[in-house]
């Protein structure tokens, strides 16, 4: 039996496993109920009392060289199974940041400019009734802008439910809710049933002002136009304002800036005119003060409206405007830089 002991613990020194499971096989094999070791310890029991005491001492000890053994294994390869722990002294993987979308962007710079000249925010729901994106501003029944090739309706009959067609529904609501003065600028999303293409979407954003209080004049509404063309655009920028019409004010006006990309000289972006379109304008009609309970013989006011979209595409270029509804990252990275 003493040879066996020590056959068992030469072989022990040179005991190996690649993985858990050969670590669990050779702890079975070792000392489980029936390993070489309990077969040991069994064999030992039969054995003549005057010899237990010379061979007792080492069928410990091999157990416990055993146990030892087979635990230093299964640490081990544990150890190495495992996942490695962050070391938090090391740097970081660089994450890249994210970006304000372009629309975003410049809806927040055009609210900028005409704030420091005393315009406040205001906003109203992208769902309206009739009252406010048409009758309140002077759009007779008949008008085209009534018909559903122009309109998303939500609900026709008596008191049609639409989806906006422009910010001048916030501006009604307004006047109707405050006395003059009024200073406010109204952004939005607004929608039109119109076919979808690189000039044009379904979808859109717009940013409307209104001004209203006693002596307003059209040369301040043309001094408010110069100052954020200016503004946006550069401090060489020159405008000029086309005759135009608007059932919501009169005289109204289309407001063109010169080309920032030409310098005014002529070029495919401006289709050789030196001229770009950003906006229309107008004095408010005194039949939309009267509507809206503001005495038309006391106060004047005027309104403006541009396309949010139509102002980031002649600030960047952008020749196709479904690019700002895709959502490519790709499309989107080139702004990073501009927030």
């Amino acid at each position: 039996m003493y040879e066996k002991i020590q056959h068992l613990l030469r072989e022990l020194e040179n005991l190996t496993a690649k993985n858990l499971q050969e670590a669990e096989e050779l702890r079975i094999k070792w000392i489980g109920k029936k390993g070489c070791i309990t077969a040991l310890f069994d064999e030992f029991k039969t054995i003549a009392a005057d010899r237990k005491r010379d061979l007792g001492q080492p069928l410990n000890a091999l157990k416990n060289a055993a146990q030892e053994k087979l635990l230093s294994l299964r640490t081990a390869l544990t150890q190495e199974a495992a996942p490695v722990a962050d070391d938090y002294t090391q740097p970081g993987e660089p994450h890249p940041f994210g970006a304000r979308h372009p629309i975003s962007t410049v809806r927040a710079e055009i609210i900028e400019i005409f704030a420091r000249t005393g315009y406040t925010l205001a906003e109203g729901p992208e769902i309206e009734d009739d009252w406010h994106v048409f009758s309140a501003l002077n759009f007779p029944p008949e008008h085209p802008a009534r018909d559903m090739q122009d309109t998303f309706f939500v609900r026709q009959g008596n008191n049609p439910v639409l989806l906006r067609t422009h910010t001048s529904s916030v501006q009604v609501r307004v006047m109707e809710s405050q006395p003059p003065p009024i200073r406010v600028i109204c952004p939005g999303r607004v929608f039109r049933n119109e076919a979808v293409s690189a000039r044009a979407h379904c979808i859109f954003h717009q940013v409307e002002g209104l001004y209203i209080d006693e002596n307003v004049s059209f040369a301040d509404l043309k001094q408010a136009v110069l100052y954020f063309a200016r503004e946006m655009f550069g401090h060489a920028t020159k405008i000029r304002l086309r005759p135009s019409y608007f059932p919501f004010t009169e005289p109204s006006a289309e407001v063109d800036v010169s080309c920032n990309i030409c310098g005014g000289k002529g070029c495919a972006i401006c289709k050789h005119t030196g001229w770009l379109e950003i906006m229309g304008c107008g004095m408010v009609d005194p039949n939309v003060l009267a509507t809206c309970r503001i005495d038309p013989e006391k106060y004047t006011g005027f309104a403006f409206g541009m396309g949010v979209e139509r102002i980031a595409m002649l600030k960047w270029q952008v020749r196709d405007l479904r690019l700002y509804f895709e959502n490519d990252v790709r499309f989107l990275a080139q702004f990073a830089a501009t927030v």
